[in-house]
């Protein structure tokens, strides 16, 4: 275990091994030290071979703080273990497994500076009336993309937006076409990036999701692989 010392419930957290839990805790209270620890005790123990094993983490900055933490416990580096953050985590199995569901082998992951310029080279194809202001066009860009990521973040697709505006009951004329605008343009929009092999940020969780979904096969494949799955920062 390690010289650090622990208090009595960051102890048992890291022992226990018999199903999923949950730490509550405030900032500085050592959440990030517990699972840095239950990687070592892991490992120690022999309860998982490193490539077993898979922290994930929210930002680039703290999965590189956590791997640093890591070496420095086992005294020597184990590269086997994936320590990242969830969408570099997706953004792998989409590109060993996303054939699976009809994405390109080889995708682009793009900015949401490229995002925009997609959209503004390909403006005049989504036919929009509500939300093309005549004296500037691309107005409304950025707040599409954070709409359509929004719409990816709560796993919705194109099909079900469309769907699902297409299914109400309007009596206010312009807001039957201000939804039924931004459904088309999500759709649109989704419709350019697999045309030219793009994946936005925001797809890297969407379309992993619809990977496990759709493709149980696969999920069993990495249930298989990974014995441990431990999450830091589970909040964001």
């Amino acid at each position: 275990m390690s010289e650090k010392k622990l208090n009595k419930a960051q102890e048992e957290a890291i022992r226990y091994t018999d199903g999923p839990l949950l730490i509550v805790a405030g900032a500085g209270t050592g959440k990030t030290t517990v699972i840095t620890e239950k990687i070592a005790f892991l490992i120690e123990k022999e309860l998982a071979y490193p490539g077993q094993i898979v922290a994930l983490t929210f930002t680039d900055k703290a999965a590189l703080e956590m791997q640093d933490r890591v070496d420095d416990r086992l005294r020597m580096p184990y590269s086997d273990i994936h320590i990242s953050t969830f969408h570099t985590f997706c953004q792998r199995l989409l590109e060993q497994y996303g054939l699976e569901i009809g994405l390109p082998n080889q995708f682009k992951l793009i900015t949401e500076t490229d995002a925009w310029l997609l959209i503004r080279e390909h403006i005049y194809e989504f036919d929009l009336k509500y939300f093309r202001p005549l004296g500037n066009p691309t107005r409304h860009i950025h707040e599409f993309l954070k709409h359509f990521s929004k719409c990816k973040d709560e796993i919705i697709s194109p099909e079900e937006y469309l769907k699902h505006v297409e299914s109400l009951t309007f009596e206010d004329v312009e807001e039957q076409e201000r939804l039924s605008e931004l459904a088309h343009a999500y759709q649109k929009y989704n419709q350019l990036l697999l045309e030219k092999g793009y994946l936005d940020f925001a797809d890297l969780i969407y379309y992993c999701v619809k990977l496990f979904r759709e493709r149980p096969n696969v999920l069993k494949r990495i249930q298989n692989q990974y014995k441990y799955i431990l999450v830091d920062e589970f909040q964001d």
